[in-house]
């Protein structure tokens, strides 16, 4: 399937070059393991079913997880009315609606593929935005269920989960494991030190490949609307009404950022941004205001 939203081919090269590098880096990683392991097979099958059940399952569990519900029209008929005419205008089949009751205004979409998505959005969101900001979120939620996000993100986390497991797995075998010689000692130590270095380096690298599909979405919802000054009043509302809201009551939902429209951060979060699923409200802000100059429109709210 082909959905009629845009792509744009400087983010789509740094995508490619971040999913080049994870796969330098599985190949180096499993080089080691053949050098220094003989029984990691158990590991790498473990975490493949993990990942495979998080893959055809993530519509449930996202759902689940956020408390979200399915609706149908006649519950929220102006939420259906705008998906509708979005999956019109993109050529893609419409996703299962849901809501959650949620004072936190957000929103976000998983499924392993355009035939088996969902699009939740957060009662908060739905009392804050106006219809073409509403417009502007969903259709960068829909962008991200025509180019298969969720599936690329669980295909590329396959090196760090397996690398998080094999640590889990030589530690408890050296504590409760048999021999205890030099040469164990140094194989646990190499396993460990490879294993700890590889979760790292992935864990950047997919952070920078989810941050470059957020603006790759924000890109695509933009051009798709051609409105992508109330794709940024949007952002700008949802993310300052967010900051507002205690840490603390953030904490649970923070667990969920790489699904959300924006990360669930509140003010004082300077150092979890460095590390972020998502692109600063600047940067978006500012990929706006350019598209908004091609497009001979206004400049986006925020916007000097």
């Amino acid at each position: 399937m082909h959905s009629r939203f845009r792509s744009d081919p400087k983010l789509t090269a740094r995508m490619t070059v971040t999913l080049f590098l994870l796969g330098l880096l599985y190949v180096a990683f499993i080089a080691a393991l053949i050098a220094l392991l003989k029984s990691w097979v158990l590991v790498v099958v473990i975490a493949a079913a993990l990942l495979g059940a998080q893959y055809w399952f993530s519509d449930r569990i996202a759902l689940y997880a956020m408390r979200g519900r399915v609706v149908e029209r006649e519950e929220y008929p102006e939420l259906h009315g705008v998906i509708d005419r979005l999956c019109a205008v993109a050529d893609m089949p419409k996703p299962v609606v849901a809501v959650s009751d949620m004072d936190m205004p957000n929103a976000f979409a998983t499924g392993r593929n355009a035939d088996h998505a969902v699009v939740c959005v957060t009662t908060g969101l739905l009392r804050r935005l106006q219809p073409a900001e509403l417009e502007g979120v969903l259709a960068h939620e829909l962008s991200h269920v025509a180019h298969k996000d969720v599936a690329v993100i669980t295909v590329a986390s396959f090196l760090g989960v397996i690398a998080g497991l094999i640590v889990r797995f030589a530690f408890y075998s050296q504590i409760f494991g048999g021999r205890r010689d030099q040469n164990t000692a140094v194989i646990f130590m190499g396993v460990m030190g490879v294993s700890a270095a590889v979760y790292a380096i992935s864990f950047l690298l997919i952070r920078a490949l989810s941050r470059y599909r957020e603006l790759a979405a924000d890109r695509a919802a933009a051009l798709l609307t051609g409105r992508p000054s109330a794709l940024a009043s949007a952002l700008t509302k949802v993310s300052g009404d967010i900051a507002r809201i205690p840490t603390k009551d953030l904490r649970t939902a923070q667990a969920f950022n790489a699904f959300y429209f924006t990360p669930a951060l509140g003010r004082g979060s300077d150092v979890a941004r460095l590390f972020s699923t998502h692109p600063s409200l600047e940067q978006r802000l500012e990929q706006l205001g350019r598209i908004s100059a091609e497009l001979g429109e206004a400049a986006p709210p925020g916007k000097a």
